[in-house]
């Protein structure tokens, strides 16, 4: 099945894919290049959780401009691939190779990805001036407790198990999901500044990586569950290594958080027998218990705390949708 699948996803030209991720990785270091000129930026002292450290104490109007301007273009630009896609769904039935509406797509990513470096080298400033810092964390968020509904019938939601629910408001969340997708990969992409820090740098890395994951809509890469399951767990590898570039002692409750996760649902959407599945929770008991042996066990209760938001926002949601979806289909 693993060889079946993963051949299908390779129907599609090889190369395009490699190369994506090679111009992510590429662009992702010429970001360095900035170096000198952030520099001359003078910020405020940082003031909190609550507040966004790379933001001009002074904006003006034109700096304003030049961040909302590039992002309501870039945010029309990606909609509108998904409207046209849609509309013209049955002449993308070949999953197994790229349409025109896929080179559109990537191409016309590559240069907002350019817009903003230059928008980023001239003015700075990005939408977190006038927005709360919390908001582009909670898109994310969002996102990722969309998929956990999509996957559901797929993978189940909790060790295989309840893959018989949301089956009902699956289909809604694939027809519209790609509208709220595009809207938080598009808003977190220019919240943020193309700052130079290591948490910045994985950040946008992870942002192009959806980027690629929108621009090839309606073909096998879009759907390969390896690659998909890569861009769900990434959050673990961007979320740790932000809390310890920081300096933030509760590194463990975004590390073990994600992968309990990883370990109650998403490893269950790929082919991994009993032996591995039992080896990788001996692993996870293993490391959880070398870190809270030295970080101290009256800590361990956070690890819960980031599976149990995902998985109560993940009923709140399925009953919102429903709740909607009922009451347009009532009769009036």
């Amino acid at each position: 099945m693993t060889t079946r699948l993963v051949s299908n996803w390779y129907k599609t030209p090889p190369w395009l894919f490699s190369l994506c991720l090679i111009l992510a990785a590429v662009i992702t270091a010429s970001i360095l290049f900035l170096e000198p000129l952030l520099r001359q930026i003078p910020l405020l002292p940082d003031a909190g959780a609550a507040w966004y450290y790379w933001q001009l104490p002074e904006p003006t109007w034109l700096t304003r401009a030049s961040a909302w301007g590039g992002y309501l273009l870039h945010q029309l630009f990606i909609w509108s691939v998904i409207v046209w896609a849609q509309r013209h769904r049955n002449a993308l039935a070949d999953r197994h190779r790229l349409h025109a509406i896929n080179y559109i797509a990537l191409g016309g990513t590559l240069a907002f990805v350019a817009l903003h470096y230059l928008q980023t080298a001239l003015f700075y400033d990005g939408l977190a001036q006038d927005v709360s810092v919390f908001s582009s964390q909670a898109s994310v968020v969002m996102l990722l407790v969309v998929v956990l509904i999509i996957e559901t019938p797929r993978r189940g939601l909790i060790m295989g198990r309840g893959k018989s629910r949301f089956t009902n408001i699956r289909p809604i969340l694939i027809r519209y999901h790609g509208y709220y997708f595009a809207w938080a990969i598009t808003y977190t992409f220019w919240f943020h500044p193309m700052e130079t820090t290591f948490g910045h740098l994985l950040g946008f890395f992870y942002t192009f990586m959806l980027f690629i994951q929108a621009g090839f809509i309606f073909t096998r890469v879009h759907t390969n569950r390896y690659w998909t399951l890569l861009l769900e767990v990434g959050v673990l590898v961007h979320g740790v290594s932000v809390a310890l570039i920081a300096g933030q002692e509760f590194w463990p409750m975004f590390a073990f958080g994600f992968a309990l996760i990883f370990m109650l649902t998403q490893m269950y959407g790929i082919d991994l027998n009993r032996f591995w599945r039992i080896s990788l929770w001996l692993l996870f008991l293993l490391l959880l218990g070398l870190v809270y042996s030295q970080r101290g066990w009256q800590y361990s209760s956070e690890i819960l705390r980031i599976p149990v938001i995902d998985y109560v926002l993940v009923f709140i949601l399925a009953a919102m949708i429903n709740l909607f979806s009922k009451r347009r289909l009532k009769p009036s």
